[in-house]
């Protein structure tokens, strides 16, 4: 590691916090309508952030290309987020408000993330409600026709709305029906099943892509003014993770070697409420709902050993050890916090189930206050998709939950305008070290991606855009698009000709053991070297011992899975010295070494209350860390307390 003396410029407007977006709006330059159609713009997925873009910046007239490697937009992992998305509406009438709601996001994320932003995000998401009610998103009403809101992990009000427990996937058929009209238009061209190998720079901006055709296999330019990545995050580089089995880290990686630094890839996150590890054959993991904490009661037995049936544990020898340790938040703590404490449980042989990997999420309680129907009402889906999963009923015995990978708050860095160290490339929802910090409150990445999408990047792009009027995208006949397609293929061509003995599968499940064993929910100094050394020889060995079947010119799944390996394997090496560097512990990020005496993240804000951002320098040669000083001038930094 080489570590740069300047520190970053995030391009945070001047005045008070809560007047820096109108401030903005009002003095950033504009393209009129009539000069939108001379502008070309690239997006790269279609979840919440992408789809809403996509759609806005159609709308507005801009002519916008956009890629998948799904079938369908539908298909965007967005459609998986159940709980909720926040927002300051306070229709409980509990004391919410944006200031609130951007304190307890600075807070959650444990004082890691830029104020500007987060109190930007807590501004815009009365919007949110307002566009997806209009655009017949089904939120849960209460008796009176108004938007019914719950609690979940890290405030002590109630601010989130939901749909069931199917929000994302609500929200994102929202997004994906305003991205189907401009379409319908022409504004927008759709490409699915189409995946993103590399981004074109020429004179160090961003003017378009290279594509691979999953189906056909060919490979081609496309070019525009700007380059918009909304892929996701990265947490299938841990294997077992809670995301689908296609996402993927390539999009950014591949922009990141392009230039565009890469900010806090360490900063992971652990969610609490996970269906448990079943099988060592196991390759994905299934969530259940933050919002389950609301009625549910985390516990385990209060002796280790303890392996009775949990209708047989009576209610004097169980420890509900989240009420107990956190009584002001109880069972909605943060979920860094939830899922430390659940591993501590487990570590003292208190674990529940038949690999005893898990604590209990129990609901008689609450089933006997407000009758089985209202809890059906609430939960209903979740409840089936339990017991379809584990032929267990969750109304008769309790759920088994274990902490696992989820949300990655590391991502592309971007300024105050969502660009990032690339002129004409932007980053929105979790592709950027995003508005979290170092841990994600529940009900907050629907919030963000929205945001992202429809009602932050249309403003801050046409600041880019306007010194480019009237000037055409470069053309795809070009050096640098040549030379880029050469890389691609390439890459491909080395893949392909290894003729190891190994599948891709198998560096995966390996890699991913490294990972949540030394990169996982805590760290200390000497298993984050062995994971760097460890993942340094499956890196060698991946590069010997692959072994790829069929061509490059038709669908090849396991080709696919191949050059997404290459990334986790860069990647995940970044993570392991991210973590390494940053010495202190803060949110998701725990270093064991770093700890209070009761076993909380201490932080060290005098050397580390920065984002890190990484430069590639290329291969064989150690990243550059440069910085972005975090200055909290509207939130007091202090020892965060959930008790």
């Amino acid at each position: 590691m080489t570590e740069h003396n300047t520190f970053l410029d995030a391009k945070i407007p001047e005045g008070a916090i809560e007047d820096q977006w109108d401030n903005y709006k009002f003095e950033t330059k504009l393209v009129n309508p009539a000069n939108k159609r001379k502008y070309k713009i690239i997006v790269i997925g279609t979840g919440l952030a992408g789809a809403s873009a996509a759609a806005t910046l159609g709308e507005l007239g801009y002519e916008v290309e956009v890629f998948t490697y799904h079938d369908s937009a539908r298909r965007a992992h967005s459609i998986a987020a159940q709980g909720g998305i926040n927002a300051a509406k306070n229709y409980p009438n509990d004391g919410d408000s944006i200031l609130r709601l951007f304190y307890d996001t600075v807070k959650g994320g444990d004082f890691r993330s830029r104020e500007s932003n987060v109190y930007r995000l807590a501004q815009v998401s009365n919007e949110i409600i307002d566009q997806s009610v209009a655009q017949g998103v089904p939120y849960a009403r209460e008796y009176g026709g108004l938007l019914d809101n719950r609690s979940f992990g890290g405030a002590q009000v109630s601010r989130t709305f939901y749909a069931r427990g199917q929000t994302g996937q609500q929200l994102l058929l929202g997004a994906y029906q305003a991205l189907a009209r401009q379409i319908e238009l022409g504004t927008v061209t759709f490409h699915n099943r189409s995946e993103m190998l590399d981004v074109v720079l020429k004179d160090d901006r961003a003017v378009g892509v290279v594509i691979r055709d999953l189906i056909t296999g060919e490979v081609t330019p496309h070019s525009a003014h700007a380059v918009l990545l909304a892929t996701g995050g990265y947490s299938n580089a841990y294997f077992l993770s809670t995301n689908a089995m296609a996402c993927n880290g390539t999009a950014i990686w591949r922009a990141h070697r392009k230039g565009a630094y890469f900010a806090n890839p360490s900063f992971t996150q652990i969610h609490p409420t996970c269906i448990p590890v079943s099988d060592e054959h196991q390759s994905k993991l299934t969530l259940m709902s933050e919002s389950l904490r609301n009625d549910g009661r985390i516990w385990v037995p209060s002796e280790a050993g303890d392996t009775r049936p949990a209708n047989e544990i009576p209610e004097d020898e169980r420890d509900y050890y989240l009420e107990r340790q956190y009584p002001a938040f109880g069972n909605l703590v943060p979920r860094d916090v939830a899922s430390r404490a659940a591993m501590r449980m487990i570590d003292e042989d208190r674990g529940v189930g038949p690999l005893r990997n898990g604590v209990y999420l129990d609901f008689e309680d609450s089933i006997a206050r407000l009758g089985k129907a209202k809890i059906e009402e609430r939960y209903g889906n979740l409840f089936e998709m339990y017991e379809r999963i584990t032929d267990e009923d969750p109304y008769k015995v309790p759920m088994r939950i274990y902490p696992a990978p989820h949300y990655t708050m590391g991502g592309l860095w971007v300024d105050y305008n969502l660009m990032t160290t690339v002129p004409g490339l932007y980053a929105l929802g979790e592709a950027n070290f995003s508005d979290h910090g170092a841990n994600r409150l529940g009900a907050s990445a629907l919030m963000q991606g929205v945001a992202d999408g429809y009602f932050i990047i249309s403003y801050t792009i046409s600041e880019y855009l306007s010194e480019w009027l009237n000037t055409e995208p470069v053309d795809t006949d070009d050096p640098v698009f040549t030379e880029a397609i050469g890389e691609v293929d390439a890459q491909i061509s080395r893949l392909l000709s290894i003729d190891g003995d190994r599948s891709v599968e198998s560096f995966h499940r390996e890699l991913g053991k490294i990972m949540i064993e030394y990169v996982g929910l805590a760290r200390d100094r000497d298993g984050l070297n062995k994971a760097i050394s460890q993942i340094k020889a499956v890196q060698e060995e991946f590069w010997k011992n692959l072994k790829l079947l069929g061509t490059s010119d038709t669908l090849n799944q396991s080709l696919e899975a191949a050059g997404r390996m290459v990334d986790f394997l860069e990647l995940s090496e970044l993570m392991a010295i991210d973590a390494l560097n940053r010495e202190e512990s803060c949110g998701g990020h725990f270093r064991l070494e770093h700890q209070t005496e009761d076993g909380e993240a201490r932080r060290d804000d005098e050397d580390y209350a920065y984002v890190a951002a990484w430069e590639w320098k290329g291969e064989n040669w150690p990243q550059t860390l440069h910085k972005e000083q975090l200055d909290f001038e509207n939130v007091e930094l202090s020892q965060r307390s959930y008790k």
